[in-house]
């Protein structure tokens, strides 16, 4: 496999400019083709977001929009993001500007601001809320203005999308022991009888759908906008989830040029699959007291389709990832993304595993080892890695072995060494490393 590496979003870019140089040599070697950069900002003195460019009023005007006003730059730092940039480009890396899409005239002054890079990247296109309960400012079954006002604007009408998601609250409290398990096992027409799914649900899971498919098109025209050949790339939740979250991939292809499937299984912190489903299975215990956890984990997977191998009870999510989660469940959601978008060449997986800014536990480099190989098994030919605030020593061993050249550790620190482990001299108290004899 091919490896790209994220640059930024809650580190800073200051970080990754210092020593980008010897930075990108080591990456180039171990196999690295690409870089997601952004949000394309410094960070003031005060702490405060500095935009990293200069946006150019020209552009907004000649798209009937008023540009952004004039704000503090950092001409030294400008210059030095540029000639990063430029090396990067100079390699023939491809670089996409992450959290890039907006209006046609906002993407058309990023494009002429970077010209090293070829397009933009929205995080979770269309994305609805799939934790059950309030985690990460949402929930599934939640009812609010903004809510209401994104469906509509897709032409729902709103008191029948309440009246759907009040059924399914009610249903989703109202489970006993013997129709869970009379039910869990019979597929769709099982679950649509356990959870009384009436014409109300169907049309509110619809709207849902729907409002998505609208919020994707509306990107594709504001790409098409923009003078010029740019492309436009997403992130979607990895596709178990997605028929809650409304990212049906074979829809997704017709408007999005690259698609990042997230690859995401942390346990805890917000977004991984293990910490997910953990607390679903917690809620439905809180609303259905009668239940067990293995009924719990068996209407999980009844709904969303997700089947954690070995894990059959609460504590079991404390036992990390085993080799049968990597074999089945990495790889079987890895083929459904690449055959629902049909074409290998557009799919890069977006891997990440429990660093910040998720606050998930941290998955070992073991884990993302087992990751890339099954995905690499299930066809997946790019990945990106998504580091925060930097690579550890393990996971880049792991990737530049499987990409590339893989990377000899110097116990003296001489060379590159990734940011995220701490140098093997740290604990040296500034004393130099004696010859060896």
């Amino acid at each position: 496999m091919k490896a790209w590496i994220f640059l930024c979003n809650d580190s800073p870019l200051e970080h990754w400019m210092e020593g980008y140089k010897e930075r990108f040599d080591a990456w180039e070697a171990g196999g690295v083709t690409g870089l997601a950069v952004g949000r394309m900002q410094f960070v003031g003195d005060d702490g405060s977001s500095v935009r990293a460019y200069a946006s150019d009023a020209t552009i907004f005007a000649a798209h009937g929009e008023q540009a952004p006003e004039a704000a503090p730059r950092d001409a030294e730092k400008e210059k030095q993001l540029h000639a990063m940039l430029d090396d990067a480009a100079s390699r023939g890396w491809e670089m996409l500007i992450f959290s890039g899409v907006g209006s046609s005239a906002h993407m058309q002054d990023l494009m002429h601001a970077f010209p090293q890079t070829s397009g933009v990247i929205s995080d979770g296109p269309g994305e609805h809320s799939y934790e059950l309960a309030f985690h990460h400012g949402g929930e599934t079954l939640e009812i609010n203005e903004h809510i209401d006002t994104r469906l509509a604007k897709a032409g729902a009408d709103i008191d029948r999308v309440h009246r759907g998601i009040r059924h399914m609250h009610a249903r989703l409290h109202n489970l006993t022991p013997d129709r869970v398990r009379f039910f869990a096992g019979g597929g769709m027409l099982g679950g649509m009888q356990l959870f009384d799914i009436n014409e109300d649900v169907l049309y509110w899971w619809r709207a849902r759908w729907e409002a998505s498919r609208q919020e994707w098109k509306w990107m594709r025209e504001q790409v098409d906008g923009v003078d010029g050949d740019i492309k436009l790339a997403g992130i979607p939740r990895t596709p178990a989830w997605s028929g809650l979250t409304g990212q049906d991939y074979t829809c997704l292809v017709e408007y999005f040029d690259i698609i990042f499937p997230k690859h995401y299984y942390w346990h805890r912190g917000m977004d991984g699959l293990y910490g997910t489903v953990y607390r679903w299975v917690k809620r439905l215990m809180i609303w259905n007291p009668a239940l067990t956890e293995n009924d719990c984990i068996r209407v999980v997977e009844l709904l969303t389709g997700i089947h954690i191998p070995e894990v059959n009870t609460l504590i079991d999510f404390e036992k990390g990832h085993t080799q049968a989660f990597f074999e089945q469940m990495v790889y079987d959601e890895t083929r459904r993304a690449l055959e629902a978008i049909g074409d290998p060449g557009k799919v890069i997986g977006w891997v990440s595993t429990g660093r910040e800014p998720h606050g998930g536990d941290q998955m070992p480099p073991s884990a993302l080892k087992g990751i890339l190989e099954n995905a690499q098994r299930a066809g997946l030919q790019r990945f990106l890695y998504h580091p925060e605030p930097d690579i550890g020593a393990g996971e880049w061993l792991q990737i530049s072995t499987m990409c590339g050249s893989a990377w000899e550790e110097d116990l003296k620190a001489r060379g590159y060494y990734p940011g995220g482990t701490p140098r093997p001299d740290t604990w040296n108290g500034g004393r130099p490393v004696p010859e060896e004899e």
